[in-house]
């Protein structure tokens, strides 16, 4: 007889979905959902005879334990930052782990414990991080077993709406956790150019966007910022050769601008500091008002207190940022709904109304290597590694399949004694990246590569 294989998954957000419809695809697979909201559990798994519901708070400590205990593997899609609270939990119940979000310094300190454990937990397998791994380290991989160094390794990645559904002053919707979307935007980040470490501080982050046209994609023509710390990837790549190493995020051009503006209005302050003067009842003109510390909630008073603090490069871009903050309701009596008593967490909640894809939108994943290759000869290639994916218009997005089905895929396999080394990891090697990398391709989510 097969034996049942009970599955914890911790959260219904955005990508939860097709992980779900892709684990139940095994009949011994028994998928409990859970959220605090037994309701949102429950339409995650709607429809699936294999899954059921729960409401579960992670921060009740006790229950968390017991749930995660009475299962073989937890998925834990709620934020990176309960992570490592769940691992605990995991590590006490000996009940491997998957997530989709990069490893931690909270979750690497608990490697030795989880080994002690004899549990997996594997993270960074969604798309990024996730099957920009896989690609990664297979070409690598053959470089060097071809006798080829890596000179130089870019990997570029933006999930964005389709061009055709890029219809708002942004270019701009959120088919993931817009508090993430935004996140990315001013983290800090480091590269390593032509043998120079540079480090950039969140709040330049956006000063350090560069222009980035696909290979043979003419019409794809991104704006590109660096992706967080890229400098630990020249290890977990293995590519001591290698003088650039640099990830980076992308956008439609025109978006960064924005967001230099929502800065330096204080709009993404993550600090959570209470503002006296964010009381119900308040508009979003008086919003802007405050925050730019204009002598009134006039439109004209706005754009122009806005111009000096911004200082653009012409009246045609003052222009467009002024109609495009229009459009997003800055200057209008509209009420602002408050959020967890902040601004990030206000703008967030409003984004996520305002910029959401509407019947039949389709949104686009866009991930792109490109290594420069020396060989043995002396001769260069440059080699393109390209996954250009699309949502499903009434279906699943892009960002769901591709973030969701890896998940699900490297659920199997630790459940299937495939991946079956304890500790806590990621796919930086062969012995992880092939078997994902194989399913991958069976569900047509592999990167198409090709030499320049």
């Amino acid at each position: 007889m097969t034996t049942t294989k009970k599955i914890l998954l911790l959260g219904s957000g955005f990508v939860a979905r097709p992980c779900v419809e892709y684990l139940a695809r095994n009949p011994t697979n028994q998928i409990t959902i859970a959220c605090r909201n037994v309701s949102a559990a429950a339409a995650c798994g709607a429809g699936i005879s294999s899954a059921s519901a729960m409401s579960l708070d992670v921060s009740d400590t006790p229950a968390l334990e017991a749930a995660v205990a009475a299962h073989d593997l937890v998925i834990s899609l709620i934020p990176y930052s309960h992570h490592a609270t769940v691992v605990k939990a995991a590590i006490k119940g000996k009940t491997n782990v998957v997530t989709t979000s990069y490893v931690s310094p909270a979750l690497r300190e608990l490697d030795a414990a989880a080994r002690e454990a004899g549990i997996v937990v594997l993270n960074e397998v969604g798309v990024d991080p996730g099957i920009d791994h896989l690609y990664a380290i297979k070409v690598i991989e053959e470089v060097h077993a071809k006798g080829g160094k890596i000179k130089e390794f870019y990997s570029y990645c933006g999930g964005l709406p389709a061009p055709e559904a890029a219809n708002n002053p942004l270019k701009y919707k959120f088919s993931w956790s817009v508090r993430g979307g935004l996140l990315v935007c001013f983290s800090p980040a480091a590269v390593l150019k032509s043998g120079t470490t540079k480090h950039i501080s969140g709040a330049e982050l956006m000063n350090n966007t560069q222009s980035y046209t696909i290979p043979g994609h003419p019409d794809f023509t991104f704006a590109a910022f660096p992706n967080r710390d890229s400098l630990p990837f020249q290890k977990h790549y293995n590519i001591p050769e290698a003088e650039t190493v640099m990830r980076s995020t992308l956008r439609y051009q025109g978006f960064t601008e924005f967001v230099v503006v929502f800065n330096k209005l204080g709009l993404l302050d993550v600090t959570g500091q209470r503002k006296d003067w964010l009381v119900d009842g308040l508009e979003w003109c008086q919003l802007t008002q405050h925050v730019s510390g204009a002598a009134d909630a006039e439109e004209s008073t706005l754009i122009s207190r806005i111009n000096e603090i911004c200082v653009f490069s012409s009246e045609a871009e003052s222009k467009r940022i002024a109609d495009g903050l229009r459009w997003m309701g800055f200057f209008s009596s509209q009420k602002v709904v408050i959020v967890n008593d902040n601004l990030f967490d206000t703008l967030c909640a409003h984004f996520e109304g305002l910029m959401k894809y509407g019947e039949g939108e389709r949104d686009l994943v866009m991930l792109q290597h490109r290594f420069v290759v020396e060989w043995a000869d002396g001769k260069q290639d440059t080699i393109t590694s390209t996954l250009e994916a699309y949502g499903q218009p009434g279906g699943h997005s892009a960002m769901a399949l591709t973030v969701g089905i890896p998940c699900g895929i490297s659920c199997q396999l630790i459940l299937d004694g495939v991946i079956n080394t304890p500790g806590v990891h990621a796919p930086y090697s062969k012995e992880i990246c092939d078997p994902i990398r194989e399913k991958v391709e069976a569900e047509g989510l592999g990167l198409v590569e090709r030499v320049l």
